[in-house]
Formats: C-alpha cells, sequence, structure tokens
C-alpha cells in the first residue's frame, strides 16, 4: 500500500495557522500578500516536518499550469552523443521546478504527431522539439498549438517558432583557422564534402553551414581548397574509403573531416598508406564525439554544445511560456549557440 498523501490542512495545523495562509505561503506569496517571516517560516518548518507535497494537478487546475514541459525527439534519448542534450534540458527544468517528459519518435511521422498530441492531452505548458544531428524540419500543425521550441533544428519556411542550434558556420571558421594558425596553406582536402557549397550530402544543414564558415576564411586568408571528397553518410567505412581515393592521387598537408567518425576512417586510410598523423598529415574535425579522445594520436575537433543546447531550449521555452501567458506572440528567434575547439594532437605546426 503506498504511503498516504499529508494533505495541505494538516500541514496549517501543525503551523498554527490558516489553511489559506499555508496555501499561500507554499505557493511562494507570502512576499506579496505581506505573510511575515515568522509565520512564512512556520509553515515551511511544518511541511518539511509532515514531508508535504503539493498536488499538481489541483495546483495546475487553479493556475492553468502544470509545471511540466514536453521533450519529443528523434533519436536524441537513445543517442550516447547528442545524450547530453536531455541531461541539460533536464537539469534546466529542475532548477526552476519544472517536470520534464521525455518521448521518442525513431523519425517516425505518425509516433511524432501522436507523442506531440499526448504532450498537449496532458497539458503540458511547452515544448522542446528535438533532432539529433542539426537540420530543417516540417513543423508539425499541432506543435504550433502551444510554446514550443526547436532544438538542434530549424524550420522549413516561415515560422514562428525559435530555435536552439550549435553554431555550424563558426564552428566551419574556427576549424579552417585551427589549420591557418598551424601555418598551412596549401594542399588542404576536404572529406566528407565539398569543394563546393553545394557539394554536401542530402539534408546535411550542418555540412553546408560548416563548408560555408571554411570557405568564409580560407577565402579571406587568400587559401584555396586543394580539392574535397562527397561521403554519402558520414561514417567511419565512407570516410576511409573516400580518404584511400584521395591518397591514390596525392599526398595532403592536412584533411578537415566533417565529423569524428570520418575523422576515424581518415586516420586508417593514412595509417595503411604509411602516413602519420600529423607528422605527415594534420587532421581537424568537428563534434567532439568520444572518439577523438580514444584514438591516437588524439583529434582536434570542434565540439557540439549540447549540454548547453539542452539547458538553452529551457531557458528559450520558458521565455515564450511567459509570453503566451501575456497574450504575446511568439518571437522567432534563431539562437546560435558556439561550438568550442578542443585542440589535442592532430595538427602540427607547417613552416
Amino acid at each position: 500500500m503506498s504511503p498516504r498523501r499529508v494533505t495541505l490542512a494538516e500541514v496549517a495545523e501543525r503551523a498554527g495557522v490558516s489553511r489559506s495562509t499555508a496555501s499561500l505561503v507554499l505557493a511562494g506569496r507570502s512576499r506579496e500578500l505581506r505573510i511575515s517571516h515568522s509565520v512564512e517560516q512556520q509553515v515551511i518548518a511544518a511541511a518539511k516536518e509532515l514531508d508535504y507535497r503539493r498536488n499538481a494537478v489541483s495546483v495546475g487546475l487553479r493556475t492553468g499550469k502544470t509545471r511540466t514541459i514536453g521533450f519529443v525527439s528523434d533519436t536524441v534519448a537513445t543517442s550516447r552523443l547528442a545524450g547530453d542534450m536531455i541531461k541539460g534540458a533536464v537539469e534546466a527544468a529542475r532548477e526552476q521546478d519544472l517536470l520534464l517528459f521525455i518521448g521518442e519518435t525513431e523519425g517516425e511521422e505518425d509516433l511524432e504527431v501522436g507523442l506531440l498530441q499526448a504532450m498537449h492531452d496532458r497539458q503540458v505548458d511547452g515544448i522542446i522539439f528535438a533532432s539529433m544531428f542539426t537540420r530543417a524540419v516540417e513543423t508539425p500543425s499541432v506543435l504550433t498549438s502551444g510554446p514550443a521550441v526547436l532544438l538542434n533544428a530549424v524550420p522549413k519556411g516561415p515560422s514562428t517558432l525559435s530555435s536552439v542550434v550549435p553554431d555550424e558556420i563558426g564552428a566551419g571558421r574556427s576549424a579552417a583557422q585551427v589549420l591557418l594558425d598551424a601555418g598551412h596553406r596549401d594542399d588542404i582536402h576536404l572529406i566528407g564534402v565539398g569543394p563546393r557549397i553545394r557539394d554536401v550530402p542530402p539534408e546535411a544543414l550542418a555540412g553546408v553551414e560548416r563548408l560555408t564558415g571554411i570557405h568564409e576564411v580560407f577565402t579571406g586568408a587568400g587559401v584555396e581548397i586543394a580539392g574535397g571528397r562527397i561521403c554519402s553518410d558520414w561514417q567511419p567505412e565512407l570516410g576511409y574509403e573516400a580518404t584511400r581515393e584521395l591518397l591514390r592521387e596525392t599526398t595532403p598537408s592536412a584533411l578537415i573531416c566533417l565529423n569524428d567518425r570520418i575523422a576515424v576512417g581518415a586516420y586508417q586510410a593514412l595509417d595503411d598508406f604509411g602516413l602519420k598523423v600529423p607528422s605527415d598529415v594534420s587532421v581537424v574535425s568537428f563534434d567532439d564525439h568520444p572518439v577523438a579522445t580514444w584514438i591516437r594520436p588524439k583529434l582536434t575537433t570542434v565540439a557540439l554544445p549540447h549540454y548547453e543546447l539542452g539547458r538553452k531550449a529551457v531557458e528559450v521555452l520558458l521565455r515564450e511560456m511567459d509570453r503566451d501567458s501575456e497574450g504575446s506572440a511568439p518571437l522567432g528567434e534563431t539562437h546560435r549557440l558556439p561550438m568550442p575547439v578542443r585542440a589535442r594532437d592532430s595538427v602540427a605546426t607547417r613552416s
């Protein structure tokens, strides 16, 4: 049998105050209604002694707020790489006394719509709609029926929804600058995309933006990208094959791999050809996947700020919830979070 829930009346009796006073104190309205500090402390002490918990359902009925938010994603919850987005969101929600409901769709459209509707049926105060990888999404119509924020995604076409995404263009700039600072100006090749902006796998928004940033910095420095190899999927085996094809033709000074999994394949291909990282070929990459610190030499990479993205999404959603309560329109802003460079051992200085 579950333990009996302590009632508000019992807290009021223990504190020696009326039920309404106890309710106001526990709702955080003591200062607003000029309840004395001593009375406030009596009520708080009584609630603690009795292990009182407020009834979320009844609070929601009175206030129209459930203090809950939904987190609906494709495969974020089951991804080791992106799971820190949920960790950041959970911790930010907890700090605001919010409960996070998490649902995962595996990319199934019917399940996606059903989960979003289920969140609304449970009267969540807002929804974070998250993607495993940065992409443009068709905004489900059910998502616009209340406060919502896109996480690691941007809307296709005009939208009133705000987005929280990594600054992929800035990341591209950083990766290029790492090589320039190390003296690399010739024979720099891309693995995964390029060399032209349009030479990216389908739906690879991160590829377009990273490549845009790379071009900006190299063009500004008068450096020409020597070549690029598109990978249809950014996995180690395709990075391996693309790098082997390149090495049959030339030996690069440096490689920019479009993610760390591609870089793993590139390392293997370089080893097959008897080339050492970084003494023969420097390598810089993106994401800061755990593999970046497992391989030797450790990989210099530009990190995806998953934890910070999750926290920021809650912050932005709270702002949208406040605007909704005031009857104001959504802001529809895009928030880009910086991607820090993790400088390790895979880039050598060239004289």
